[in-house]
């Protein structure tokens, strides 16, 4: 016997549209508002992020501009003291280019991962997954990443302090420790420093507890002059007053002496001579020059003052024999 279904007929028609119109009622929300959503959301984050990118390029372009602006309408003066308290400005644009570039990617990056993190918080909110448990979770995995790289976040911080508060860049002569030379890159986690011998340093910015910047608005050249005892003293501070006089008259050293050389004096009495002391501040970075100039200069002003060095002295003992077959000594 066989069982045969009822033929579908009207009512069982309209019994499957209102089925299928209750549950496409039902879940409109699920297949239309939060695609929508989700959408909407990607979207804003997606003008926030071109926003914010576009507000650090233009605060990038404002530090960049007033280095070229300077170079087309700075005046040329000869006058000395604060107009010459400048670096070289190849070395100055190329140094806040650096600054402001790597400051911009910085700013860019942190934009970015905020932004992605809100959005994926946001997501997984509408679709119905809960983050109490994901916060918790990336919470140890972050605690962990933390301890364990703990020293490369120092040095991430320290090389953008580095760069935001300006205390060195490339070009400036700088001592870092066991690292002294040039400044050939200065990164977010490494400085590269070149030194006198030609070496390449490397050092991880959260490594450097302390800075030496000999490139920074001004320097100084000393230079200790030994003469002997019995030197006129008076004739050997003119001496040096016209060599450093002289020096700074002259046009190649007019823009690197930023004032008249003084003498500051005896810094010592050694038992071989007298020390005197001659100093005078200078460009950054010209302050060795201007050592070796002058040492030689005033090498020659006294030899023409008759100025004497002085010679190292040493006690001498002469033994001789006297007629009575004893002995005495003689001091030279």
């Amino acid at each position: 016997m066989s069982h045969l279904s009822p033929p579908a007929g009207p009512a069982t028609n309209a019994q499957s549209a209102a089925s299928w119109s209750d549950w496409a009622g039902d879940h409109t929300t699920a297949l239309i508002g939060i695609p929508l959503r989700i959408a909407l959301i990607v979207v804003i984050l997606l003008v926030l992020r071109a926003v914010a990118k576009r507000a650090i390029t233009r605060v990038v372009q404002r530090v960049l501009e007033p280095s070229a602006g300077e170079e087309r309408s700075r005046p040329r003066r000869p006058a000395r003291g604060a107009a010459v308290l400048h670096r070289d400005r190849s070395r100055a644009r190329q140094r806040r280019e650096q600054r402001a570039r790597t400051i911009g990617s910085v700013l860019s990056s942190v934009v970015t991962i905020v932004l992605f993190m809100v959005g994926v918080a946001m997501v997984l909110d509408q679709v119905g997954i809960a983050l109490g448990p994901l916060l918790a979770s990336a919470g140890v995995v972050g605690l962990a990443i933390g301890f364990g790289a703990q020293s490369l976040v120092a040095d991430y911080l320290s090389g953008l302090l580095i760069m935001v508060e300006d205390q060195y860049g490339v070009g400036d002569s700088v001592d870092l420790g066991e690292a002294v030379g040039e400044v050939e890159h200065v990164g977010l986690r490494l400085t590269h420093v070149r030194d006198l011998n030609g070496g390449l340093w490397h050092i991880r910015n959260g490594e450097i507890l302390r800075v030496r910047n000999d490139s920074q608005e001004w320097a100084r050249a000393v230079l200790d002059v030994a003469v002997a005892h019995d030197a006129n003293l008076d004739t050997v501070y003119r001496v040096l007053e016209d060599t450093g006089r002289a020096l700074r008259e002259e046009p190649d050293f007019a823009d690197v002496l930023l004032e008249d050389p003084a003498v500051w004096g005896v810094q010592s009495l050694d038992a071989d001579g007298v020390l005197v002391r001659l100093a005078v501040r200078t460009a950054p970075l010209q302050q060795w020059g201007v050592t070796r100039e002058l040492r030689r200069r005033v090498k020659e002003a006294l030899d023409d003052a008759g100025v004497e060095m002085p010679f190292p002295r040493r006690a001498v003992w002469v033994r001789t024999d006297t007629p009575d077959g004893g002995a005495e000594a003689l001091t030279r």
